[in-house]
């Protein structure tokens, strides 16, 4: 049976529309300012990014997302840990070029576990 890690990752309205688009099967493609894609490891990091930053943005809709996906341990254990922060600011650098072939090492579905308004959570919608 093949191990997998489970990761998070906090986005906004933009990029939740995208990951729709795809299915929630895959990462849409970084944008040229956006060379590396970051999951987290946990989702108390991806809830202070998600809740703290992405309901600030108002060209993401002031609106944040925190989403969890499980990927191969075995293709993950390309990539070093980096700790950004304390010990809770735990992510991985995936180069935007490496997108694709990580898409392709998710298993299942990507899910939006929780979501965030200025006024703060809200339901997460079930797609």
């Amino acid at each position: 049976m093949n191990k997998v890690t489970t990761l998070y990752r906090p986005i906004g309205e933009r990029e939740h529309l995208l990951l729709k688009k795809c299915g929630f099967r895959k990462w849409p493609p970084r944008l040229p300012e956006q060379p590396i894609f970051y999951p987290v490891t946990n989702e108390d990091y991806a809830v202070q990014i998600a809740r703290d930053w992405n309901t600030k943005d108002s060209t993401n809709g002031n609106v944040g997302f925190v989403t969890r996906f499980d990927i191969s341990s075995k293709y993950l254990s390309r990539f070093e840990k980096q700790t950004v922060g304390g010990r809770l600011h735990a992510e991985y650098w995936i180069p935007a070029e490496d997108l694709d072939e990580f898409n392709e090492h998710i298993v299942g579905q990507i899910e939006v576990i929780r979501k965030f308004t200025p006024e703060g959570e809200v339901p997460a919608p079930r797609k």
